[in-house]
């Protein structure tokens, strides 16, 4: 099995690589003004960032991403729509396994993360026959979490600095696989949603199986609501849960009030950033990642099994 060291994941600064080269210019602008100092600090942030890129895509230049429409018959645009009797079954599966298999193990961040990307690795490399080895670290800040409030994680895909922005309880080691993914080369939203969900699913960790199913059975009720609090909440107590997993996936529940002016701009500009980058759009995260599993568990074409999308 060939093995390939990816290096970034700079979380040894007390500010994410990104937070710095953005933000060392201005304050060395205010506390230094145009002098030499006040270049040079600009220069070595942007220094640290670009260096850090250059380092990770030379280390990239041979791993072998991939193919989502060879490995599993589907892909961003080749999506076939789940139909809603579907959805509202499978709702009730995820909610039937979930209370059978339920466990309340919790496990540090830092051990969570270590178990998340050790399956990660090994379901990738199942696939493209290479082990692409990238750090289990995780921050809890960057300058993201003020600028789009509603993401639970962002991965730098420049530097591969990861933050998870608070506790995910069920649905953290689902949020670590996702943000790996990008971590490990895999950009597109979608893309990060179903390798996550996959790897989890088929680790056999309890944890791990149990952080998957709950990520795909709120983004079934997430679909099946549509925005209306109401009806998520009718959905939500149609799938039976036991007490300690309905709490959880009602933390999902849509408000039903306006988002605030920044909110509602950012998730505007990142839906855009999404389709321009060609994407679907913020849609990816629910609907396309749902109707993928769909999609793979129907395919003929596949070249991974299709139990691999089981509930």
């Amino acid at each position: 099995m060939e093995r390939i060291e990816i290096p970034g994941g700079a979380t040894y600064t007390p500010l994410s690589l990104s937070d710095i080269f953005v933000s060392a210019p201005t304050v060395s602008r205010v506390l230094l003004g145009a002098t030499l100092p006040g270049q040079i600090v600009a220069t070595a942030a942007m220094g640290m960032y670009v260096g850090s890129s250059a380092r990770d895509w030379a280390a990239r230049r041979n791993v072998r991403p991939v193919s989502f429409q060879a490995a599993f018959g589907a892909d961003v645009f080749t999506l076939e729509a789940m139909p809603k009797l579907a959805r509202h079954a499978e709702v009730r599966l995820l909610g039937h396994a979930m209370n059978r298999d339920y466990t309340d193990e919790r496990v540090p961040r830092d051990d969570l993360a270590r178990r998340v990307d050790h399956h990660l690795t090994d379901y990738i490399a199942g696939i493209t026959g290479q082990q692409i080895v990238t750090s289990t670290q995780v921050r809890s800040f960057n300058l993201a979490k003020v600028i789009m409030p509603f993401a639970q994680g962002t991965c730098d895909v420049i530097s591969g600095d990861v933050a998870i922005f608070r506790d995910g309880g069920l649905f953290e080691p689902h949020i670590i696989a996702h943000e790996f993914s990008h971590r490990k080369g895999y950009l597109k939203e979608l893309h990060a949603q179903a390798l996550a969900y996959l790897a989890m699913r088929n680790s056999d960790d309890p944890v791990l199986v149990q952080g998957a199913r709950a990520e795909r059975l709120s983004r079934q009720l997430a679909v099946l609501a549509d925005d209306d609090p109401d009806r998520f909440d009718e959905l939500l107590a149609s799938a039976a849960l036991r007490p300690e997993v309905f709490e959880e996936l009602s933390c999902t529940r849509p408000s039903g009030s306006p988002e605030g002016p920044v909110s509602r701009g950012m998730r505007a500009l990142y839906d855009k950033r999404m389709k321009l980058s060609g994407q679907n759009g913020i849609s990816d995260y629910d609907v396309g990642f749902t109707n993928f599993l769909w999609t793979f568990s129907r395919s003929e074409t596949a070249s991974q099994p299709p139990q691999h999308a089981r509930i």
